[in-house]
C-alpha cells in the first residue's frame, strides 16, 4: 500500500511545529489525521474558556488601539477586572520607554507599524506562516518584533528561548519581510523578538537576533520538516501506524488526545497549567497559544 498523502493545504506554523517538538503523534492526530477528540485540556473548563475568551478579546483590543482607536474608547468597553487590569498594565507600558513604540498616531521615532500581520514562505516544499501580533520598523533600521502573553504564569528565559515561536518568527521575517523594509532584504541584525506580557507588564523578555541564530535556526526549522515528510512517507495507512509518544507524561495532563493515548483521562488543572514540578512552564500546546494564529 501507499503511504498517506500529506495535506496539500497544510501549513506549518509555530503552533504546529511546536506540536511536533512536544509530542509527535499529537501532531499526527491533529494536523494529519485531524481527529478531533472530545475532551477538555484542563479543568475547570469555564475558567480555561473564559482566560481564553478574555486573552482573544486583549488582542483584539491592543489590535484597536494600534490602529488609532482611543484608549479611554476601549477602556469604557470593559466590564471584567482582568481585562481591565491587563488593559492598565498596557497603557502603563506605553508610558515606558520600550512602550513608546506603541503609541498609535504620536509623534514618535517609531512611525512604521504592523498590528497582525502574517508572511509565509516555503522551505522542503512546505509553507510556514506566522501572524505576528505586532512588527516596528524604526528609521534606525531596528526590526522589533511583539508578542502579547496572558499567561497566568511568568515563563523562565530559557523555556522562552526554546520555544519553535522564538525561532520561527524572527527566521520567517528574514525570509519574507522585505516587502516591510522597503523592499530591501532584512539582516538578521536588525531584529529584536519581544515577549510582553499582560500579567508581568515590568518584565518583557527579548531576544535580539543575528546571522549565528538565523543559521541555526535555519537548520533546526528544516530538519524538523524534513523529520515530518520522512515520518510521513513511512507511515502505513494500516492502523496502529503512528509517530510516537512524547516520552514526557506530564505534557500529557493538558492533551486533548490523553484518553486516546492511555495516558489518562482527567485533565490537568488550570492552576498547574503554566507550571512543573520544578516551577517553570511546561511546554504544552493550548488553545490560548494559538489566539492570533493563522488557523488551519
Amino acid at each position: 500500500m501507499n503511504a498517506p498523502a500529506m495535506n496539500p493545504d497544510l501549513q506549518f506554523s509555530q503552533s504546529s511545529l511546536q506540536d511536533f517538538v512536544d509530542c509527535q503523534r499529537r501532531f499526527q492526530l491533529r494536523y494529519l489525521l485531524r481527529l478531533a477528540w472530545p475532551a477538555v485540556e484542563s479543568e475547570p473548563v469555564m475558567e480555561n474558556e473564559r482566560h481564553m475568551r478574555l486573552g482573544a478579546q486583549f488582542h483584539q483590543m491592543i489590535h484597536q488601539h494600534l490602529l488609532g482607536v482611543p484608549s479611554e474608547r476601549l477602556a469604557n468597553m470593559l466590564h471584567d477586572e482582568i481585562l481591565l487590569g491587563w488593559w492598565e498594565n498596557y497603557q502603563a507600558f506605553l508610558a515606558s520607554d520600550l512602550g513608546q513604540a506603541l503609541n498609535a498616531g504620536q509623534p514618535t521615532e517609531f512611525t512604521h507599524l504592523h498590528p497582525e500581520i502574517g508572511l509565509a514562505s516555503a522551505s522542503l516544499g512546505c509553507r510556514l506562516v506566522a501572524k505576528y501580533d505586532l512588527i516596528v520598523h524604526t528609521p534606525s533600521g531596528k526590526i522589533l518584533i511583539f508578542d502579547w502573553k496572558t499567561s497566568r504564569h511568568r515563563p523562565k528565559r530559557t523555556w522562552l528561548s526554546e520555544r519553535v515561536q522564538t525561532r520561527l518568527y524572527p527566521y520567517l521575517l528574514v525570509q519574507a519581510g522585505a516587502h516591510l523594509n522597503a523592499g530591501q532584504p532584512i539582516h538578521p541584525s536588525q531584529i529584536e523578538m519581544i515577549y510582553w506580557f499582560a500579567n508581568f507588564p515590568e518584565q518583557p523578555e527579548s531576544f535580539p537576533y543575528d546571522d549565528r541564530k538565523y543559521a541555526a535556526d535555519e537548520g533546526y526549522i528544516n530538519d524538523l520538516l524534513a523529520q515530518i515528510l520522512h515520518k510521513n512517507a513511512a507511515a502505513s495507512p494500516l492502523p496502529g501506524s503512528q509517530f510516537p509518544l512524547t516520552s514526557d507524561e506530564k505534557r500529557c495532563r493538558f492533551c486533548a488526545y490523553r484518553s486516546l493515548c492511555d495516558r489518562g483521562v482527567q485533565a490537568g488543572t488550570v492552576d498547574l497549567m503554566d507550571l512543573d514540578d520544578e516551577d517553570t512552564t511546561i511546554p504544552i500546546t493550548l488553545d490560548l497559544e494559538q489566539i492570533g494564529e493563522i488557523e488551519f
